[in-house]
């Protein structure tokens, strides 16, 4: 486990207190939502992207936890009228080349 492993679970709401505060502090950054969305409900990540988060960790396993797999992220990105972009592969984000 990690120091914080049997910390309580944080509630949606503060999650997306967190997430819309992020967003407003920092308008051009990538608000990523990863581990732990096995634990959320569709309606849970709709809020998360209501709120400012703009990009998911894709896959079927993050390094030491579950995720949900590229056919579930895609149907829930069809019912909620997201479109996905192709992962950044050995670049730059083009923030990060904004910046120096």
């Amino acid at each position: 486990g990690t120091p914080l492993g049997e910390q309580p679970r944080v509630s949606v709401w503060e999650m997306v207190r967190m997430i819309a505060t992020t967003r407003i502090i920092m308008p051009n950054t990538v608000v990523r939502l990863s581990a732990g969305r096995t634990a959320m409900s569709l309606s849970d990540q709709a809020l998360c992207f209501l709120a400012g988060a703009n990009s998911i960790f894709a896959g079927d396993k993050l390094l030491t936890t579950p995720n949900p797999d590229f056919k579930e992220d895609m149907e829930m990105f069809e019912i909620l009228g997201l479109k996905p972009r192709k992962a950044f592969k050995n670049e730059k984000h083009p923030l990060e080349m904004a910046v120096k």
